[in-house]
Parts: structure tokens; sequence; C-alpha cells
């Protein structure tokens, strides 16, 4: 496990990023607590969203909402180190950012650790997190309130069906897939069967056109915006990755509350939370139905023979290292 020297390097690091960024000093509004968000999402991301129109209104008779986008107060990556410092009271953050501090938040970042929306709920309510939790408030001063739900990734191929249906990982074989270019990425497209090709994100469409590759990895809703579905002809619901955010507050603020403050930022934040997820869950919905029109085919394999084989994979990998002992096994029990 990473030593606590380690742990404050790190934020020490993090910190010459954000004061070079320039800090402001917290605001505090008259009567009320300020609370200042800083995400890198935009003002209509389904995050953001849900903060304005729902956590900032069941708070509002003692809270100050102040949302600022697109990082424009602190850079991706530094809101948590803000946080720690004490220039920032909240953010939206990923296992992936906790994973520089604490590498045992990698687990959730691994292919097939978290099912659905449903199961990331029950895992972050689970007593299994009740050790991650407290070592993020311990070490960095950050306590995690909710979880967001971002969505599912699935396998978007140009073969029609009628010449591969993946039923199992090893229908994959061979397939070149599109992966974004790390070696994270790259593993998880090994542990699903595939030959991963790292590729630039804006070459994607090109190279599906021409068959440089044979498909991608992204959320239905990439899917469509990017319009891969103009150049593929299937959408394998593998769900490999079942991606999230964290609703993040100082734990300084968060102990300076009253008890009864502390229960309405609770249940403001679970509200928040429950309504993004919702409304990406009807998004996800509503593009299978729109994709079917543009003549794709959307089925699901076998998602046993898939999760075997990728958590499988990753437990015998350097990535699992890191991980406390048991704690994968109480996650699958959650879930289906």
């Amino acid at each position: 496990m990473i030593t606590n020297f380690t742990r404050r390097a790190a934020i020490a690091s993090l910190a010459a990023l954000g004061l070079a960024a320039g800090i402001a000093a917290p605001v505090f509004a008259a009567d009320k607590i300020t609370l200042r968000m800083a995400t890198s999402g935009s003002e209509t991301d389904q995050r953001s969203v849900a903060m304005a129109d729902v956590f900032a209104p069941m708070v509002a008779d003692f809270v100050d909402y102040q949302p600022s986008y697109n990082g424009t107060i602190f850079a991706q990556g530094t809101e948590l180190d803000a946080i720690s410092r004490g220039n920032l009271e909240m953010s939206i953050t990923s296992a992936q950012e906790l994973a520089q501090f604490f590498p045992e938040f990698s687990i959730f970042t691994a292919g097939y650790v978290h099912q659905d929306a449903d199961h990331q709920v029950a895992v972050f309510n689970d007593p299994l997190m009740d050790a991650f939790k407290e070592t993020v408030e311990n070490d960095l001063g950050v306590k995690l309130l909710s979880v967001m739900y971002l969505g599912r990734r699935q396998v978007n191929l140009r073969q029609p069906k009628e010449e591969l249906t993946v039923s199992t990982p090893a229908d994959l074989a061979g397939v070149n897939l599109r992966m974004p270019g790390t070696d994270a990425w790259q593993f998880l497209g090994k542990a699903l069967g595939a030959a991963p090709t790292p590729m630039a994100f804006s070459e994607v469409y090109t190279a599906l056109s021409t068959g440089a590759v044979d498909g991608q990895d992204n959320p239905l809703p990439t899917v469509v915006d990017a319009k891969f579905y103009e150049v593929t002809n299937q959408i394998v619901l593998t769900s490999h990755l079942v991606d999230l955010n964290y609703i993040a507050i100082g734990k300084e603020v968060w102990d300076g509350l009253t008890p009864e403050q502390q229960e309405a930022v609770q249940k403001a934040a679970d509200a928040a939370a429950e309504s993004g997820r919702q409304k990406q869950l009807q998004k996800e919905a509503d593009l299978v139905a729109f994709l079917e029109e543009q003549g794709l085919a959307v089925y699901e394999p076998d998602l046993t023979e898939f999760r075997n084989q990728v958590q499988s994979m990753y437990l015998d990998s350097e990535f699992a290292e890191t991980w406390p002992e048991g704690v994968l096994d109480k996650i699958n029990a959650l879930g289906n």
C-alpha cells in the first residue's frame, strides 16, 4: 500500500500545479456557507445540471452554491489538492484521480468491477467502502458524499452480426479494436479478447470507415455524438466498464456543518446523483432504439464469460497488487 509519506509527496506535487494556476481565497456569503464547486465539465454536462438543479435548491436555505465549469478556477486534476489545502469546498472527482494518491482505488477503474448503475450505488454504500473513504478523509482531507453514474462502455464493430456474432471473449480474437493509448486501456482491450490498437479519438471515424480498425469502445452517447453508427454495423453490449464520479467535499467544511446541515447536504448529494443517474440511464435506453433504427444490431453477449475472463486477467496482473485482499469478492457478491 502507498505510504503516508508518498501520499504527502503526491499532494505537495499537485499543490505546485494548483498554485501555478492561481488560487482564490475562500468566499463567505452573509449568513450562508459558501460551497464552491469546481469541475472540468461544462454547464450542460449531466453532472453539472444535477448539482445545479437538484443539489443547490435542496440546501439553499443555508448554502450559497457557486459552481465553476470548464476548469476555470482550478485546472482538471488539481481540484482534490485544492480541497486538501482548504482553497476549494467541493468537486466532482473520479476513481482514476483518487488512484493517483491511493493506488488501491484502481480497483474501481478495472473492467467488470461495477456491473451496472445499481451495483455502483450498492458498492459505494456498503461497509467495504468504509476503509477507502476513511483513507481519503484522513490522508487527503476530502469526504466522498455520493457516487454519480457516467455510463457503460460498449464494443462497437464494423462487421455485420451475420458475419461476426460476439458471445464470448473468444469471438473477439483477432478483432482490431481501437482503445485509448495508455497501458491500462490497452490491457483492458486484451482482457476483452481483442487485439487493441492505440489511436487518437479524432482518428477513429476515418479508421472505421476505411477498415483500418474493426471497432472501438465507448458509451452509447459517444457512439451517437461522434456518428460512429454511420461506419459500423453492430453494438455488443459488453458493459465492460461502468464509469463513475464521486461528489466530494472538504472534510473541514463538512466538520464545520451542524448535524442538521450535514444531513441536508448528504441528502442533496444523494438526490443529485440519483437524478443524474436516471437521466443517463434513460438516455442510454433511448439510444438503443435510435441505433437500431439506423440499422445496427444491438445485443448482449454472455456477460458471465466476459466478466470471468476479464477479472481473472486483472487478478493476475500488476494492477491488482494494491487491491485490499478479499474486496473484489465482496464487490462481486453485491452484484448479480
